[in-house]
């Protein structure tokens, strides 16, 4: 085998000859000494592109980027319309009551209100009475006799006294206004005995029995206070020994001592 010559310049790549028949495997010869780098070629007119090749595989993700800029405001858009009620919900729950308030403070005072007119005159009241009068007996020498049943005692003395009340008689005393009169008296009786008032009226006179008062045993006064009530004018009263009873009435002289005793009536008109 003969030496490598000098490579040639690249000439154009030409068309491509039929594949020949494939020849026997020679023996390989030495390698030959490497010759100098030949000059660069003239670049090839391109062929065809080739097809697509398959996808390559994912690459990793990149760095995240940095924030956009913040972008305009938009207008407002344009004001709905109202929607219509919707219907009332059915009551809640009825709450728990509150605490109570504090009291307030206390109002001012109102303005004093108008008189009221005057009221009717009530009727007139009774003037009361002045009208009173004693009568009284002294024994001795008054009252000699014994008092029968049924006959008055005398008090033949006039004591102090206002007003219209007087005597008739030793016996008898003149109530000249219809009204009530206090009565009292007081006479010293020896016997056990008994006292009562009797009213004379329109002619007429009636013994009272609620002023009735006696004494069943000594010596003591036979004593009595009523009120008696008039309803015809110029009545008269007397105190007498009931006509009812069994015993005419000793008027016990020098009653318990040597002065003479007294015996008296007392008439005070009350209304």
């Amino acid at each position: 085998m003969g030496l490598n010559g000098a490579t040639g310049a690249t000439g154009f790549e030409g068309l491509p000859g039929p594949t020949g028949a494939t020849g026997s495997i020679g023996i390989n010869g030495a390698p030959g000494a490497t010759g100098p780098t030949g000059a660069t070629g003239a670049t090839g007119i391109g062929g065809p592109t080739g097809s697509t090749g398959p996808a390559g595989a994912t690459g990793s993700a990149g760095p995240i980027g940095l924030p956009g800029l913040a972008g305009f405001e938009g207008q407002a858009g344009p004001k709905g319309q109202t929607g219509a009620a919707g219907s009332t919900g059915p009551a809640g729950p009825k709450g728990e009551p509150g605490a109570a308030g504090a009291t307030g403070a206390a109002g001012a005072a109102g303005t004093t209100g108008a008189i009221g007119a005057t009221g009717a005159a009530g009727p007139e009241g009774s003037s009361g009475s002045e009208a009173y009068a004693e009568f009284y007996a002294l024994m001795p020498p008054d009252n000699s006799a014994t008092v029968a049943i049924g006959a008055p005692v005398e008090f033949p003395r006039n004591g102090p006294a206002m007003g219209a009340i007087t005597r008739l008689s030793p016996v008898a005393f003149l109530l000249p206004s219809i009204g009530t009169y206090s009565v009292s008296f007081s006479v010293s009786v020896t016997e056990p005995g008994e006292l009562v008032i009797a009213l004379g009226s329109g002619g007429v006179t009636a013994e009272l029995p609620y002023t009735v008062y006696g004494r069943a045993t000594g010596t003591s006064q036979i004593s009595g206070d009523a009120l008696v009530t008039t309803t015809v004018a110029n009545s008269t009263i007397e105190i007498r020994n009931p006509k009812e009873n069994t015993t005419a009435l000793t008027i016990t002289p020098l009653a318990g001592g040597t002065q003479p005793a007294a015996a008296s009536i007392v008439i005070q008109q009350l209304v």
